[in-house]
């Protein structure tokens, strides 16, 4: 089973951009679909974006609107997700989280890492 683990969340101000890596291990990552969760203190997780292992395609959540871009590097065994105008609503633990096929469920997960947006 793969072993995922992520950084570089934190606190930023609205408006604000932070990148999120994801480094896995374990595995073989060139063959994975990657996403990324988050929850919010008193809600469910949720789902943010996804990259499949073939062409990655990429696949976002309404409220992503356009601000985070999930991308890959299959050398690097890391997936990242860049988030740009941040809003306070962004505030959340982010989870990586890997499977192979769309039909799998979300087998393997890392840590989180808390994302914090405010003034």
């Amino acid at each position: 089973q793969v072993q995922l683990v992520e950084s570089g969340g934190g606190l930023v101000q609205p408006g604000g951009s932070l990148r999120l890596s994801c480094a896995a291990s374990g595995g073989t990552f060139s063959r994975l679909t990657m996403g990324w969760f988050r929850q919010a203190p008193g809600k469910e997780r949720e789902f943010v974006a996804r990259i499949t292992w073939s062409e990655s395609r990429t696949y976002y959540a309404d409220f992503v609107q356009g601000r985070f871009t999930i991308s890959r590097d299959n050398a690097k065994n890391t997936v990242w997700l860049q988030m740009i105008s941040l809003k306070p609503e962004d505030t959340a633990v982010y989870y990586c989280a890997a499977r192979q096929y769309s039909t799998d469920p979300w087998g393997s997960w890392g840590q989180g890492t808390q994302v914090t947006v405010s003034s």
